[in-house]
């Protein structure tokens, strides 16, 4: 996924009200940006760190700049990190429409947001004749506590649960169901739950996965030109012995 322009780098001041950010351009203007993603973002707003949004010439938006990036550094140099919490479905999509996630190949229909479950839409559906269908949700993962590890939630989500549960009744229906935890940061090596805070998803998840939903991690590289999904990295607890490289398209 390319932006259509670089994104635009600044220090941030403060992040308030859960959707507001205070950034300072490079170029000396402080400007307010607007913070997609609901979660606490462990770590990730600290005031004076580097950040990274991007911008909209669109005349009916509030605020022109969309809080994109944020650079994290845990002893191994600094990693950028995306926070839009808006992309990894349409980051998922891209990828597997290019051939680059193995585990999701072979489906040649791809709905977005089609409705499910309990009044709920699933990210992505896909479909095949010979296959059926699909269910694929889609979380993006900002968090690292301890190097090396991402880390899902970084903060309490009932709906994430619900999604879960709603994954296993697909299963139980027939279909497929796929969860796929898109890391946007490319110092990940793992992904763990954090069960500390929020244990109910915990227990969701191992309710999901007993029943047959697939659980999934990737990771991107990202720069401010660009992300891009990267490779599959292995789940705390899950039979997965090491990081495996995405399938390439040519160029």
């Amino acid at each position: 996924m390319r932006f259509p322009a670089p994104l635009v780098r600044g220090r941030l001041v403060q992040r308030y009200k859960r959707f507001l950010a205070d950034v300072t351009l490079d170029s000396g203007e402080t400007v307010t940006a607007t913070c997609p993603n609901t979660g606490s973002m462990i770590g990730l707003t600290e005031p004076g760190s580097v950040v990274w949004l991007s911008e909209s010439h669109s005349p009916t938006r509030k605020y022109r700049h969309t809080w994109e990036m944020v650079e994290d550094d845990l002893g191994q140099g600094p990693y950028l990190v995306g926070i839009n919490t808006s992309r990894p479905n349409a980051l998922v999509a891209e990828a597997i429409a290019a051939g680059i996630i193995d585990d999701l190949s072979g489906y040649p229909q791809l709905r977005r947001e089609v409705k499910y479950g309990q009044n709920s839409r699933i990210d992505l559906l896909l479909e095949c004749a010979s296959k059926g269908r699909c269910y694929v949700e889609v979380k993006n993962v900002h968090m690292m506590r301890r190097a090396g590890v991402a880390e899902f939630p970084d903060s309490v989500t009932q709906r994430g649960a619900k999604h879960l549960l709603e994954l296993a009744e697909m299963v139980r229906a027939g279909h497929r169901a796929v969860m796929v935890f898109l890391i946007q940061r490319a110092d990940a090596q793992r992904l763990d739950l954090a069960r500390d805070i929020d244990p109910i998803y915990g227990e969701a998840f191992d309710m999901a996965r007993a029943a047959g939903v697939e659980m999934l991690a990737y990771r991107c590289r990202l720069s401010p030109e660009e992300i891009m999904v990267d490779c599959a990295v292995p789940i705390e607890g899950l039979e997965v012995e090491r990081a495996r490289p995405a399938r390439r398209r040519a160029r």
